[in-house]
């Protein structure tokens, strides 16, 4: 028996060795896997360790900003802050009085009083006060900590912020003001190379969350966006804006636009819509479409210029050549000038070109050049097309070719419709010499931190439609519409530069067919100067709302003149008539004049072609507006201080806000200046004593100056008020 016991437990003992060693093996394996794998139900330990003992936190990129070709910022990241109200007692700083601070809010905010008490009344440890206290501006926080109210603090946030306001909108788009999103424009179609990378840094922390001393960190460098440059220039831009602004307000149309291109380059030096809209107040937009890009309509008039390029490039036309003008049978329609077809007799090819009769580019595309001809032309100036320009959404033209009455009506401007864009591509071949160039509005895109290069954009030469004999010939019948007596283009003529031109009047068409009454699109195609231009100026207006006595050349040509003159002025482009040349190719290197004479001083400057103010009829100056060596072009305005003991306050109307300011320099007044243009108002007035004066009042509006009667024409025959292109049954 015992010996049985002692085989049972020896058995029992084993089976008990057995099972504890291959637990042993088990737990062993279990062990060996675990460090092998370092992974526990799916759970990674090694990244469980590291998340315990280790910190990371985001180190913010910068989204790329959009520069102008000066590199001035028109689109940039700022810190915006968002204000929260601390409500929980338990914290020693916070809100005390909700009425009384929804009060104070309330004047700065500008939200209603009840709506911010509802919030500071809560139950919640902190709130935020809604959309109109979030990203908003330093200089608003500053006003809010004024206020001096227990509880409220700021929150820090990145910001899209646009600083010239409503200013080439439709080119540069908008994001969300947190950049989440870019919606539209250059910030939507150039997302990839503007928006930023974030970066990290991760370190090791004990048990209490402290940082670890001489632990090794881990930085993984944020990617800041690509800054953008582009060919706009800031000085043409803002003359564009306010321009348009001022016609916007006077005549109130349903659209404008304008585009102003270097012809030589294809380069878009500014380019604007109406509406337009502040991309820092997204929300109110009214308009999203760039209409010189995306918005196709019948030209009018202005699609003569390449119609009488393909009839003098295919040795056709002849300009003094007659033909009847008034009516032209075609087949079964009726084409007629815009004087109600009466016409203005037999007059030459030349004429019809300046008065812009339809009859006369009736006959050249039918009886002249012929259809066929005339499609190839249309084809070579690319108006079929989309051009190319680095701008997003861009439409084709459409071209009607279906019917022999569709080439006479293409030829000047009716059935088809075409962009401003393709217009000025077009228009880069008569004014190049025959070459035409494609238009873009990237300069280049440079990476932020290096300064690398990392897309260029260049000029490109898309075609060339006609010869330089046939652009020049183009050029100096163009350069007659606005200095001939008959020419329609006379109110674009600018003093001191030789225009070449094209007036436009195209009918819109209605939605059931047919032309709406009296509903025209007037237009320009102008370029500067005519005999080897620098500039090209498209402008177009869109139902003004025009008094009776008011054609449709006066809010286009209140845009074009400024803006071209403007543009010439800021390119340094001389003007055509010697006697108004005074080296203005040339920056005006100032030096300095305190203690000269005021007469000789007066005399130098004025001969270098600036505009020259003195402050006193003292015989000697004793100061001046700029310091020795700064460079001024043609027509900037100098400010001289004499040693007059009783000096009279200046004149002042039509200033600019940099005059004013700079006349405040030079005599130590503080200027109190409201409003954008152009002075209007001064208090004191010109003529008063300036001995003890401290202050001045000046307030500016758009309105610059008065613009002489641009109509000048008898019996409005020589106007394009009607020259509505029109063909009938």
């Amino acid at each position: 028996m015992e010996e049985v016991r002692n085989k049972r437990v020896t058995t029992r003992a084993l089976i008990f060795l057995f099972i504890f060693l291959a637990i042993i093996v088990l737990l062993f394996s279990r062990f060996i896997y675990i460090q092998a794998a370092k992974e526990v139900q799916g759970t990674n330990l090694e990244e469980l360790l590291e998340r315990r003992w280790s910190e990371s936190r985001i180190i913010e990129g910068h989204r790329g900003s959009i520069h102008d070709r000066n590199g001035d910022v028109l689109a940039e990241e700022i810190t915006s802050y968002t204000i929260i109200a601390v409500l929980d007692d338990r914290f020693e700083n916070h809100i005390t009085d909700p009425r009384d601070a929804a009060q104070k809010l309330s004047s700065v905010l500008e939200i209603e009083e009840e709506m911010i008490e509802n919030q500071l009344t809560r139950d919640a440890v902190q709130v935020e006060l809604g959309a109109q206290a979030k990203n908003i501006s330093f200089e608003k926080k500053k006003k809010v900590e004024e206020l001096e109210i227990d509880g409220i603090i700021f929150r820090e946030d990145p910001r899209r912020y646009y600083p010239n306001q409503t200013f080439a909108s439709h080119i540069i788009g908008y994001t969300e003001r947190d950049m989440s999103v870019a919606r539209m424009g250059l910030e939507s179609s150039l997302d990839e190379h503007l928006k930023q990378t974030n970066g990290e840094i991760t370190y090791k922390k004990d048990g209490r969350n402290r940082r670890l001393v001489n632990a090794e960190e881990i930085i993984e460098e944020p990617k800041n966006g690509d800054d953008v440059f582009l060919t706009i220039d800031s000085r043409i831009q803002m003359s564009i804006e306010q321009t348009m602004s001022q016609v916007d307000e006077e005549y109130s149309p349903e659209r404008m636009m304008a585009v102003v291109a270097n012809a030589k380059t294809g380069e878009i030096l500014g380019m604007s819509n109406r509406p337009s809209f502040n991309p820092n107040q997204y929300e109110s937009i009214e308009n999203y479409t760039n209409f010189n890009i995306s918005s196709r309509f019948e030209p009018g008039s202005t699609m003569k210029i390449f119609t009488l390029a393909a009839a003098i490039e295919e040795g056709v036309f002849q300009g003094d050549n007659t033909f009847e003008s008034g009516s032209y049978e075609i087949i079964d329609r009726t084409v007629r000038d815009h004087n109600q077809g009466r016409g203005w007799g037999e007059i030459t090819y030349e004429e019809g070109f300046q008065r812009s009769s339809n009859v006369a580019f009736s006959k050249i595309a039918l009886e002249l050049l012929g259809p066929e001809r005339l499609y190839e032309y249309v084809n070579a100036f690319g108006f079929r097309d989309m051009t190319g320009i680095d701008l997003p959404n861009e439409a084709t033209g459409l071209i009607a070719d279906q019917y022999r009455i569709d080439a006479a009506t293409t030829s000047f401007g009716q059935g088809s419709a075409i962009t401003p864009i393709q217009q000025i591509q077009a228009a880069t071949a008569i004014a190049n010499g025959g070459k035409m160039m494609k238009p873009y509005v990237i300069d280049r895109i440079q990476d932020a931190s290096s300064g690398d290069i990392e897309y260029q954009g260049e000029s490109e030469i898309k075609g060339e439609p006609i010869s330089e004999e046939t652009a020049k010939e183009v050029l100096g019948l163009m350069e007659t519409v606005v200095t001939s007596d008959v020419g329609t283009g006379r109110p674009f003529a600018i003093d001191g530069f030789d225009v070449a031109g094209k007036t436009g009047t195209a009918q819109i068409a209605g939605e059931t067919g047919g032309y709406l009454s009296g509903e025209n699109i007037y237009s320009f195609l102008g370029m500067a100067p005519s005999s080897d231009p620098e500039v090209i100026v498209y402008v177009a207006v869109d139902r003004p709302d025009l008094e009776p006595s008011q054609v449709g050349s006066e809010p286009v040509s209140m845009i074009f003149r400024q803006v071209m003159e403007q543009s010439l002025q800021y390119l340094n482009i001389a003007p055509s008539d010697e006697d108004d040349v005074h080296s203005v190719q040339e920056e005006i290197i100032l030096g300095n004049y305190e203690g000269e004479s005021t007469d000789d001083v007066k005399e130098q400057l004025t001969d270098y072609g600036l505009e020259v103010t003195t402050i006193g009829n003292g015989s000697e100056i004793v100061r001046q507006s700029h310091s020795e060596g700064s460079e001024l072009i043609h027509g900037e305005r100098v400010i001289l201080l004499t040693n007059d003991d009783n000096p009279l306050v200046p004149d002042v109307t039509n200033w600019s806000s940099r005059s004013v300011y700079l006349l405040g320099e030079v005599t130590g007044i503080d200027m109190d200046v409201s409003g954008e243009g152009f002075v209007q108002v001064q208090k004191p007035s010109a003529g008063s004593e300036m001995t003890d004066l401290s202050r001045m009042i000046i307030e500016l509006s758009m309105d610059e100056v008065e613009l002489p009667d641009e109509d000048g024409m008898e019996d409005g025959n020589d106007s394009e008020e009607n020259d509505e292109d029109f063909f009938m049954d």
